[in-house]
């Protein structure tokens, strides 16, 4: 027997327990003691099988170790198979998760019984895979076709209670996994229940798979594993047997294997976990955050406060008069309203955020006693300079000072105090109790315990935080203001900005350049382009419609007119007839002559001017590492996580036909076409991004 699953007989049961911590991981060694097992209790003369957990779960899923790596055997798929062939009765009890092929394993058991607080799911999905070792084929026979489609196209966890509701489990009841899963055997036994397989239950009943397929592609805006799944599914229900719906299934799930969707879902998964571990923290020790300060109560700092109170810190915050006070407190319950009614929060806990655990003043006084403060007011760097003088003043000596600045320089600011060392960029994204990301910004003189400190805030709120170093917009924004210029440069040579909505949004993206412009507002792009102004170089080229807009006070959703109009009630807005007019007049005035552009075109200098910006920034070493590039644009921007990035994306398209390209447009406009330094080194050696994320 392998020493990850433990052999044990109780009467006429034997009982196989699952030791492999953390998560009873389905590795080769738990593979192979299962079998082994199945075949020890076969020779032993037991007459039922109970399948358990030790520890906090039953099987949580694949062992992430053996991702990438020639598969071992037993298989998965076989011993699923095997499981479900003996004539014993085999009982699973689950407790914690049983994802992916922990479900998969349980679903060719002939019994399930669970824990109230277990949870189970099929995720694979979300790996650019589909459940492989018979879970298209068998959660459709024993929940129907309908409630699996939804369960593993979504890759949704569920509740034991709503499992037992579609007939995935059997039972469900309180106690050790163990004893509640050898009563249930006994019981079993005691009445002669029959050996009862799902694959020898009848095929499950089928819907309209191309309706389903070609909805389930939409919803995924071109993600490729939803809908192969969909397909399996349907031979489920389609094919001539239950071996012959398990064969399609392997074969979809090769197809997927192979897939670049599927290494870019695989590099976003590992990439999600490496990109808050820093060398540099190593050791460091964050300072103590028992209690927080925000200034500012408008969008972005009712958003930070109310994160910070849904992490279980209380919070001050700090508005300039009585009646901005107000309205920041009538945000922050507005959004603590929306985690009530999504069941996120109870009415209780609800009362004592509102009450207890937010203090609205305008009086820097009232922050004396709080550990971290974040600064979340006019991007102007003369107003923050004077909040920062004041939070020097006020501020306990090791509070943290951190700005939610998106652009401007953090030295400067910094400057302002007495402390720079304690001062810090934390950059939230919009809404900031719902965004995931969060941008660390290292000034020169920042604290390693402060950097730290940031990390472990970040941690808290359940962001995914990248460290970042000091230019004008940081990683996400400055990548966001180069490919958002190819965008209205395409525009000014002849494209439409729907055009270019619609490309990138058929690439993956939810909304297009303009239409979030128009939904940021165009004002706040329109204030960085006056800023930079003065220090434009003059071999830059500059659209001039976008200001256009801006000039007869159309800033967007906000007012109801950007490159979109809007309209009460409606979802969404439909192009301006008025833009057109200001393109052709830019047109006019710089003395360009539009032609077309194929959607490919377009696309793909969107793409290569978000590369090459992006490879400037590691190259700099504003970034890290190219995976922080890529988590910053997956959960800052939209950026269609199947792809895992946009430096993943280069890797897989291949970096010598990007630098190509570059170098042709260069011929065109050789200011903003400049090859990144980083990309032209890594063709000329041979190298990808992911080999400098590897270290080599």
């Amino acid at each position: 027997m392998s020493e990850a699953i433990a052999y044990e007989r109780v009467g006429d049961i034997a009982v196989l327990k699952a030791q492999n911590p953390p998560v009873n991981a389905l590795g080769v060694d738990v593979r192979k003691g299962l079998l082994a097992g199945i075949e020890r209790a076969e020779q032993d003369g037991a007459k039922a099988v109970l399948i358990y957990g030790e520890g906090k779960t039953y099987f949580a899923g694949a062992d992430i170790r053996e991702f990438g790596k020639p598969p071992q055997e037993p298989w998965l798929p076989g011993l699923c198979s095997r499981i479900e062939a003996t004539p014993l009765i085999v009982v699973s009890a689950m407790h914690g998760t049983a994802l992916g092929g922990g479900l998969e394993v349980a679903l060719a058991s002939h019994y399930r019984i669970a824990v109230p607080s277990a949870k189970m799911g099929l995720p694979e999905v979300n790996l650019g895979i589909l459940p492989g070792a018979g879970g298209t084929q068998r959660l459709p026979r024993v929940a129907g076709t309908e409630a699996a489609l939804e369960m593993i196209t979504t890759g949704r966890h569920i509740s034991a209670a709503e499992a037992l509701e579609k007939g995935i489990i059997d039972r469900i009841e309180d106690g050790a996994p163990r004893e509640i899963g050898l009563a249930y055997a006994q019981e079993l036994l005691a009445q002669g229940a029959p050996r009862r397989a799902v694959g020898e239950m009848p095929a499950p009943e089928a819907v309209d798979f191309d309706a389903v397929y070609e909805a389930t592609l939409k919803k995924g805006r071109g993600q490729l594993s939803p809908a192969v799944a969909v397909r399996a599914v349907q031979a489920a229900a389609e094919a001539e047997s239950f071996e012959a719906g398990l064969k399609r299934e392997r074969e979809l799930f090769m197809e997927l294997m192979d897939s670049d969707q599927r290494q870019g879902l695989i590099h976003a998964f590992f990439s999600e976990r490496a990109v808050s571990k820093l060398p540099e923290l190593d050791g460091v020790a964050p300072r103590d955050v028992a209690s927080m300060g925000v200034i500012g109560g408008g969008t972005m700092g009712a958003g930070i406060a109310t994160a910070a109170l849904l992490a279980g810190l209380p919070v001050v915050l700090i508005e300039m008069t009585d009646e901005a006070a107000a309205a920041a407190r009538g945000r922050i319950e507005g959004n603590l309203k929306g985690a009530l009614k999504r069941g996120k929060i109870s009415q209780e806990q609800y009362d004592q955020l509102t009450g207890d655990a937010l203090t609205v003043a305008t009086d820097y006084a009232a922050l004396s006693a709080v550990d971290l403060v974040v600064e979340a007011v006019f991007e102007d760097m003369g107003v923050k300079r004077e909040v920062f003088g004041k939070l020097d003043a006020h501020c306990k000596p090791g509070a943290v000072l951190a700005t939610n600045t998106s652009y401007l320089d953090v030295d400067e600011i910094a400057a302002a105090t007495s402390r720079p060392q304690d001062v810090i960029g934390l950059h939230f994204f919009s809404p900031a109790h719902v965004m995931k990301l969060l941008e660390v910004v290292v000034a020169e003189k920042t604290a390693p315990e402060v950097l730290a400190t940031g990390f472990a805030l970040g941690k808290r709120l359940k962001k995914v935080t990248v460290r970042s170093g000091i230019c004008d917009g940081f990683i996400g924004n400055r990548i966001m203001n180069a490919y958002r210029k190819a965008a209205e440069y395409v525009v000014l040579d002849g494209a439409s900005p729907y055009q270019v909505d619609k490309v990138v949004t058929g690439f993956g993206f939810p909304m297009g350049p303009f239409a979030m412009g128009d939904l940021a507002g165009l004002d706040i792009n329109w204030a960085a382009r006056k800023r930079r102004a003065p220090t434009r170089d003059p071999r830059e080229r500059v659209p001039r419609f976008y200001e256009m807009l801006c000039e007869g006070g159309d800033f967007g959703q906000k007012t109801g007119k950007g490159f979109y109009v809007y309209e009460e009630g409606r979802r969404g807005g439909v192009p301006n007839p008025e833009v057109a007019a200001l393109i052709a007049k830019d047109q006019e005035q710089q003395g360009v002559s539009p032609r077309e552009f194929s959607d490919a075109e377009v696309l793909r200098r969107y793409m290569c001017a978000m590369v090459n910006e992006a490879a400037k920034v590691v190259g700099e070493g504003i970034a890290r590492r190219p995976l922080d590039v890529d988590m910053v644009m997956l959960f800052g921007y939209g950026f269609p996580r199947f792809w895992g990035g946009p430096l993943k994306w280069a890797d897989l398209q291949g970096l010598d036909g990007i630098l190509a390209d570059i170098r042709a447009y260069a011929a065109e406009d050789g200011f903003f076409w400049q090859p990144a330094p980083l990309l032209e080194q890594l063709v000329a050696e041979g190298r990808t991004f992911d080999s400098l994320n590897k270290g080599s």
